[in-house]
């Protein structure tokens, strides 16, 4: 038996940690030639300081959304090659080089990483190749753009596309938004114009300058900002809309509100798709636009109940709560339900109860709490956990059969092969979610 636990322990380092590929040297040269380059630990470095720019598919082979994207990354590879600052598209397979995915904070499959001089940004983009093409040449587009006319507005517009908020400084100087333009580059469009009719006012929907004006094609919605032009202001402005006035909550929009520091008005509803909850939807956008110091929004029963669930009780709804974005939320009294007719009155108050401070604070139930740490912890340290508490097992049942020889030991090998059953049925790599 002490010669097992040699053996078990000697292959610790084998278990936890994938050899190291040498199909390629550290120093290798890629060229840019419209192929999707597939990495490894031995190349990846190498490959991110080769180029300006290159986005990262980290995969795993078993997984059925990789297995649909990997074509339309074969499609775009090209397209971005021929740029006049190529894009590369790269992939790695994470479920088998772990050190690259825990480097890179992994939990997911696909995730897809932008590393911009070598500086990774996650990717929440489309995933159809010509989108894809469409929305990363963002990236490599100037930091801003100097408009002279009212066609050069229309045509920026149009070659913004919808997957980018649009910012349009009218009569405004460019050294006023030079610095949030540079800052925010990866998530919206920044432009300044110089000289446009009373046609653009009308189109843009503002009546003086200087305005700043802030389009949100994917949600159709328009907000002219007036001043006053100092910075501080301007980078409220401009972080308010970065997202919708009222945000359908998934796991996309969950990444991007991670860096909003503002509480979450959040709905629950039990169909989002449903024409009811669309009409109430309408309704938050006027309470959302008056309270820009909240994120507001909402999730259907039917579209995530895991989440939904994790906010109390979904029997009647909708009904809303304040979320910390963290792991408690907080209740308004007598006025968590929005129901009946006269809804627009019901949201009003229970937005007056949560400021003047009519809450109660509970905890996201633990399921959530699962979540979190799901997303922490990747399988691979999951596997090294359930290991060493069989190591741990083992060395005990090894202590007691120094004590008692005659019947322990064949306990002992069954323990431990009934332990390590159990972990290796529950802990499966093809159990994982995409």
């Amino acid at each position: 038996m002490k010669n097992l636990l040699v053996v078990v322990v000697l292959l610790v380092p084998f278990l936890l940690f994938n050899p190291i590929s040498s199909s390629s040297s550290a120093d290798e040269q890629f060229s840019v030639d419209g192929k999707v380059l597939e990495l490894d630990e031995s190349n990846f470095e190498s490959a991110i300081s080769r180029f300006d720019f290159i986005l990262v598919d980290f995969y795993a082979p078993w997984c059925g959304h990789c297995k649909s994207l990997s074509p339309e990354l074969d499609a775009a590879a090209p397209v971005l090659a021929t740029l006049r600052e190529p894009i590369v598209i790269a992939k790695v397979n994470a479920d088998k080089f772990t050190r690259l995915a825990q480097k890179y904070d992994i939990d997911g499959y696909p995730t897809l990483k932008i590393f911009s001089h070598g500086v990774p940004v996650d990717y929440y983009g489309p995933r159809k190749a010509e989108l894809l093409v469409r929305y990363l040449k963002k990236l490599v587009a100037p930091d801003f753009s100097v408009l002279d006319s009212d066609s050069a507005i229309n045509n920026f517009v149009e070659a913004a596309g919808n997957y980018f908020p649009i910012y349009i400084g009218f009569g405004l100087d460019q050294s006023m938004i030079e610095k949030l333009a540079v800052k925010y580059k990866k998530k919206a469009w920044f432009s300044v114009a110089k000289d446009f009719s009373e046609d653009a006012m009308v189109l843009y929907d503002f009546d003086k300058v200087p305005a700043l004006v802030s389009l949100n094609p994917s949600y159709n919605e328009r907000s002219t900002f007036y001043g006053p032009f100092e910075e501080e202001f301007l980078e409220d402005f401009v972080k308010q809309n970065l997202i919708p006035l009222v945000t359908p909550i998934n796991l996309e929009t969950l990444k991007i509100l991670k860096d909003d520091a503002r509480k979450v008005v959040l709905t629950i509803v039990e169909d989002d798709e449903e024409e009811k909850a669309k009409e109430l939807v309408k309704l938050l956008k006027a309470a959302a636009s008056a309270n820009r110091d909240l994120v507001f929004g909402y999730v259907g029963v039917k579209q995530w109940a895991d989440f939904a669930e994790t906010f109390g009780s979904t029997s009647k709804l909708p009904k809303m709560v304040v979320w910390s974005g963290r792991e408690e939320y907080f209740s308004v009294i007598d006025s968590e339900r929005i129901a009946g007719e006269d809804q627009a009155t019901q949201i009003s108050r229970f937005l007056q109860g949560y400021k003047e401070g009519r809450i109660t604070e509970e905890k996201v139930r633990g399921r959530s709490m699962l979540a979190i740490i799901n997303s922490l912890i990747n399988i691979r340290t999951v596997y090294a956990l359930v290991f060493v508490v069989a190591i741990v097992m083992l060395i005990q049942s090894i202590n007691k059969d120094d004590s008692d020889h005659e019947r322990v030991p064949n306990q002992v090998d069954n323990a431990g092969s009934s332990i390590s059953e159990a972990a290796y049925s529950v802990y499966k790599p093809e159990d994982k979610e995409d």
